[in-house]
């Protein structure tokens, strides 16, 4: 009876196995079927007409840990720089007090001392002006503004690894036309110094960092951007092309270094366009390759020798196909202007000529030009293809010194703080000279615009290059004097007319009336 017993309850044990194992085989399989359905499905979306490619997570990119390396390696050859200039200073002529007209009351001694005490001339007074700069040399040659240091009787450096002595430095040379100067700083060892880079292999987008000493306060400031353009010019002098960055860049920044990611100096920080005094995104760098050239030629001669050949000249829009027919030129610049003397007169260039063709290579950029002629030693020769009446002409010149053939170049552009001279309503004017009236056919007397601001004023009312004004106000101006005595009476809100003589596209001359209210001044 027991063994019964056992083996019905056996056969029950093997039965509730079996069915377990059959249910669960049958999930399994169920799953599997599923999976390939699924997998199929999905094979299915993937391959469709679409053609869309799934997409992967990328591996993380340290980019803070690459700032952080870049940074280690070039700050330690960031200096901050200040410079001590003595200024004439008057005492400020305190007016009357009106009758009735109480004391201050937050300065109750003052009526006292007015009353009792005269106020002399202050005499010369030191002024302290702060800046950045970048050694580039482990001899303790330093690359820097040369607004930081202008007129400066004294001038003091500061290294990164010691905020608190200041090492004297003295000047190298400078250079206006690019706002560059070079120090020599000996602290009596090797210093650390930054690698500079080829700035034409930047390009717009690239990440860069900025160093310096913003506000003159905060020494070792880094910040991050991208360059935003490049060739931006119009901004100071004709030799100044800059790199135009987002990376914060405010006074104090100027000599500065601009650094891309490779660790090195493609650019000094010079200037900056600001409503407000401090950064808006907008900041310039001189490129490196202007700064290696302008540095070799100071360390080597204490100066820069630029050549010319003595001519001044507006660029042919190729978006102009009316123009480029009436001078019967494929590209080029036209001379406006050439110096009376100079390499061009002597080679028999004029004003009117399109230059087409400097040494074999098409013109199409005025400044490719310029900086071309700059960059020929003084004496060697260039050959020109240019355009007269339609018709082409070759002409072999010997480059000149620039200096020697604009003696009042740098007298004439007064730079500070990194900032473009001021410029009258964004128009840039020169005299027009009776070699240049006689040239063009006028006997009128005048000044030319040269060139004319974006956005500005004068752009909005009309103005061309190339235009010359004859009168402001009903006042005759002759030369640039003439026509700044006559603009500093202006004030705004006043109407303004100028009488303007421009040339059609027929080489025909006209006289046009431009007219417009005195803009506030820029705070």
């Amino acid at each position: 009876m027991e063994n019964k017993m056992e083996t019905k309850s056996g056969w029950r044990r093997n039965r509730t196995l079996v069915v377990t194992a059959l249910m669960t085989v049958t999930l399994a399989v169920g799953m599997m079927i599923g999976t390939i359905i699924s997998g199929h499905a999905s094979a299915t979306r993937m391959n469709s007409p679409s053609g869309a490619t799934p997409l992967a997570i990328p591996d993380p990119v340290q980019l803070s840990s690459a700032f952080a390396s870049i940074v280690k390696t070039v700050q330690p050859a960031v200096v901050n720089i200040s410079s001590t200039q003595v200024i004439e200073r008057k005492s400020p002529q305190r007016p009357p007090r009106s009758r009735g007209q109480q004391p201050d009351q937050q300065q109750p001694f003052q009526d006292f001392f007015d009353r009792f005490f005269d106020f002399p001339d202050q005499g010369p007074q030191a002024e302290k002006s702060l800046g950045s700069g970048v050694i580039v040399d482990p001899k303790g040659f330093i690359l820097t503004n040369n607004h930081v240091i202008d007129q400066a009787t004294k001038i003091q450096v500061y290294l990164t690894s010691d905020q608190r002595t200041p090492l004297a430095a003295k000047v190298v040379g400078t250079d206006e036309l690019t706002d560059l100067a070079v120090l020599k700083i000996d602290a009596g060892k090797d210093l650390p110094y930054a690698k500079l880079g080829n700035s034409d292999g930047v390009q717009v987008g690239d990440w860069v960092l900025a160093i310096g000493n913003p506000f003159g306060s905060l020494p070792g400031s880094v910040t991050a951007g991208i360059i935003s353009a490049k060739d931006r010019t119009d901004l100071g002098q004709r030799f100044q092309r800059f790199l135009q960055t987002d990376a914060a860049i405010n006074p104090g920044n100027s000599g500065g270094p601009l650094v891309n990611m490779a660790g090195q100096v493609i650019g000094i920080n010079t200037a900056i366009i600001t409503g407000r005094g401090g950064n808006e995104g907008v900041g310039f760098a001189l490129p490196s390759n202007s700064a290696i050239g302008v540095y070799n030629q100071l360390i080597q001669n204490g100066k820069v020798v630029r050549g010319s050949i003595g001519v001044s000249f507006f660029e042919v829009d190729a978006d102009n196909p009316v123009l480029l027919r009436q001078l019967g030129a494929p590209n080029g610049i036209v001379l406006n202007r050439v110096e009376p003397g100079g390499p061009g007169e002597k080679a028999g260039l004029e004003a009117g000529d399109v230059i087409t063709d400097l040494n074999g290579q098409a013109v199409h950029k005025g400044q490719d030009f310029v900086d071309a002629i700059a960059q020929t030693p003084v004496g060697s020769q260039v050959h020109l293809t240019y355009v007269r009446d339609k018709k082409s002409h070759e002409a072999a010149l010997t480059v000149g010194d620039r200096a020697k053939i604009y003696p009042d170049e740098l007298a004439s552009n007064d730079q500070t703080g990194g900032e473009p001279a001021p410029v009258e309503y964004g128009l840039h004017v020169e005299d027009f000279t009776a070699d240049q009236a006689r040239r063009a056919g006028i006997t009128a007397h005048g000044v030319v615009v040269t060139s004319v601001d974006p956005a500005s004023f004068a752009q909005d009312i009309g103005f061309s290059q190339g235009d010359l004004i004859t009168e402001v106000n009903h006042t005759p101006v002759a030369s640039v004097a003439d026509y700044r005595r006559v603009i500093s009476t202006m004030k705004s809100g006043q109407d303004i007319l100028f009488k303007v003589i421009r040339r059609n596209e027929n080489d025909q001359t006209m006289v046009v009336l431009l007219a417009g209210v005195v803009p506030s001044p820029e705070k």
